[in-house]
């Protein structure tokens, strides 16, 4: 299938990324690396100069405590992070600086690899020096996911030694400090009219609630690393650890989310602003914009991504039509999603029947895989359901370095013949997969494992249509799950950019959402809130999965009967997570390189 035009192709660019290097100095990294000529002294000066700035600026981020979950290396910190507007407005300052220095490097006299981590970099604090700038941390929540719900996530880590325990439990104590200075900061957003829409909020101070209700401090998940401690760590040190755990959470941690539940019912929620559309909020047309080049590392606008969207969804629903009439439903697309929608065989009775079906999937995915991939992670993946705290308002699935969650709230809204593509999505070859061959890479830069939205969705969406290729699907039910999946991904095209830039009501997102996909009514009112509350993200998926496809088209002409599908698949991969610009100049080095694999014989 044809997933791009050349014009399309075109528009892939980065508009921060483009000012710094040009295409052409682009296309040669990496090109002929085994034959490079040695480094010239002006090279080697370039170099050093660089890496100074980055080496510097990332031991600071590091201080900052900035590193999404994906992102992490499962330290566990003595204390959350310094959130204050103080502490934000130098954040800007310094990154700020930095980008005055990167002004100061010519890329041109770059080496190969570090012209390529130039182009990672500059984009990197660009979107940082922008998220600062439109002051996005006085909205530090969305439909999704919320400060306090990532907070959580810290007690599902791994604890292995007294002194990460000692830290955790001082991580506990601070609680109340970083609950305040993130109110404050919501405080703010609230009087310049700078937050989530009121109505995707509503509901969500249930997970606060969940914590202040419940009266056994041993239920709740703070206290799940000291459930079953270590035996490294002698009896009478877990005994210490647990009461002071049980201390700090009952005189701490469920007294700040209790002002936290007051403070969202009493105030946030109330003046929470009325308005859905991103161009509505302060600044708002330069703010989406800044979302747009952030999550798809393009310099696309809001129409022309609405167009792309627009007639993608037209190529996808002729392929619905086909597998309709493969298995000769008698009716039109409606009536087969209200079927598919409604029909028991297509839906889990209980929650371990749903776990079941994703780890048959993605063993079967294990059957396979020496077929299309080369390099495979070391990291393995558990399959767990999400958190029910979270559960009501979570998306169906989420992966990343060693786990795949799987959402068993509300059954009927599950979908069977959807699990393959999600499966493959989150876990193998998806999340699961990449994210951590991006965190084993050894010889790159620490910010090189940093995660890029359009790269990273837009990898775990093309696996979706690799699983026809590799057998994955075993129904004609199950292809119609992966091109609803495909339609929901390019629908966000329209829906995101309808909402943000065209006045969309959420009833009209609902509706297209309803009328192009299989998703049930339950997913598609999460879905458009998380849209509406999380400008430009949903964008990522489909522009990064149309990327990957061209670049594998071309190489495919390209090389013939040279091009290996596992070279092509370790050579993405093997870049971490980049602007797509850089992947398309990766590419081009690989054709000319021959389509060889970016691993040694012997690995």
């Amino acid at each position: 299938m044809k997933k791009t035009s050349a014009a399309i192709a075109a528009a892939l660019l980065c508009a921060a990324t483009c000012a710094a290097v040009s295409a052409t100095a682009a296309t040669t990294a990496h090109a002929h690396a085994a034959v490079a000529p040695a480094v010239s002294a002006a090279t080697r000066a370039a170099d050093a100069k660089f890496k100074a700035i980055y080496t510097q600026e990332w031991k600071w981020r590091q201080q900052q405590k900035l590193e999404d979950d994906e992102d992490d290396d499962n330290a566990i910190s003595a204390m959350l992070p310094k959130v204050d507007a103080a502490t934000q407005q130098a954040r800007l300052a310094y990154w700020q600086g930095v980008m005055k220095k990167l002004d100061g490097v010519a890329p041109a006299r770059l080496s190969n690899d570090e012209r390529i981590n130039y182009l990672v970099y500059r984009a990197q604090i660009g979107a940082l020096i922008d998220n600062q700038r439109f002051r996005e941390y006085e909205k530090p929540l969305n439909a999704d996911s919320s400060f306090w719900s990532n907070m959580a996530g810290e007690a599902r880590k791994t604890f292995r030694t007294l002194p990460e325990y000692r830290n955790y439990v001082a991580q506990l104590n601070d609680v109340p400090r970083y609950f305040r200075e993130e109110m404050a900061n919501m405080r703010a957003g609230l009087k310049r009219g700078f937050t989530p829409p009121k109505v995707t909020l509503l509901g969500r101070e249930g997970s606060l609630k969940s914590v202040v209700d419940e009266k056994d401090a041993t239920k709740l998940v703070f206290y799940k690393p000291f459930r079953d401690m270590p035996a490294s760590i002698p009896a009478d040190e877990q005994a210490k650890l647990r009461e002071a755990a049980l201390k700090a959470i009952r005189e701490a941690v469920v007294p700040a989310h209790a002002a936290l539940l007051a403070f969202m019912r009493d105030e946030y929620i109330p003046g929470a602003t009325e308005a859905l559309a991103a161009t509505s909020l302060p600044d708002g047309k330069a703010y989406y914009q800044s979302k747009i080049t952030e999550y798809t590392t393009t310099s696309l606008s809001a129409d022309q991504i609405h167009e792309i969207g627009l007639k993608e969804m037209a190529k996808i629903r002729a392929e619905m039509l086909d597998v309709m009439k493969q298995v000769k439903f008698d009716g039109d697309l409606p009536a087969f999603l209200h079927f598919l929608r409604t029909d028991p065989q297509f839906y889990a009775k209980t929650p371990e029947e749903l776990l079941m079906r994703a780890a048959y999937i993605s063993k079967r995915f294990d059957g396979k895989v020496a077929d299309y991939f080369g390099y495979l992670p070391r990291k393995r993946f558990a399959i767990i359901p999400v958190p029910p705290e979270q559960a009501p308002f979570y998306t169906s699935g989420r992966g990343g370095p060693g786990v795949y969650l799987v959402n068993t709230y509300n059954l009927p809204s599950r979908a069977l013949y959807s699990m393959p593509a999600l499966t493959l999505h989150e876990s193998a070859p998806g999340h699961a997969f990449q994210m951590p061959i991006a965190l084993e890479l050894k010889g790159r830069p620490e910010f090189r494992k940093a995660y890029i939205s359009a790269f990273g969705e837009g990898w775990a969406l093309y696996t979706e249509r690799l699983g026809v290729e590799m057998g994955m699907y075993e129904t004609p039910y199950e292809i119609f799950g992966m091109l609803s999946y495909q339609a929901w991904r390019a629908s966000r095209l329209v829906v995101d950019t309808g909402v943000h830039a065209k006045g969309w009501t959420r009833e009209q997102a609902q509706a297209y959402l309803r009328d192009n996909t299989a998703l049930s009514n339950h997913e598609v009112e999460t879905e458009v809130d998380r849209y509406i509350s999380w400008p430009g993200q949903a964008l990522s998926y489909y522009l990064g999965e149309m990327a990957i496809f061209e670049a594998r088209q071309r190489a495919e002409k390209a090389l013939g009967a040279k091009f290996d599908i596992r070279n092509f698949h370790d050579t993405v991969l093997n870049l971490g997570s980049v602007p797509l610009p850089v992947l398309q100049a990766r590419i081009d080095a690989f054709i000319a390189d021959g389509g060889k694999s970016p691993y040694p014989k012997d690995e």
